[in-house]
């Protein structure tokens, strides 16, 4: 019975990994990630490592996600200004 958990969990690791390599967009990509991260917490707790667990659950599906959103979020935030200059200043003609 625990073989045929480890095998289905195994098989979920591989599957949300080759999703979270396969998908484009960095939004869905890190939430792919955050499922990745929820599903190695659960094969960690049944390969019975549940404080190696709890610690997966805390940094790979929330902490980790929640900064590459951000990090998203910011830069394409910064990309929607358009800069003027070449140097992104106004003015700026690109000479020191």
């Amino acid at each position: 019975m625990t073989e045929a958990v480890i095998v289905v969990a195994l098989l979920l690791v591989a599957a949300s990994a080759t999703a979270a390599v396969a998908v484009r967009d960095p939004v869905r990509q890190s939430l792919v990630l955050a499922v990745l991260g929820v599903v190695l917490a659960v094969l960690f707790t049944v390969l019975q490592a549940p404080d190696v667990g709890l610690s997966q659950l805390a940094v790979g599906s929330a902490l980790t996600p929640l900064l590459l959103l951000l990090t998203v979020r910011k830069v394409r935030r910064r990309g929607q200004r358009a800069p003027d200059g070449p140097a992104g200043r106004p003015g700026r003609e690109g000479g020191p």
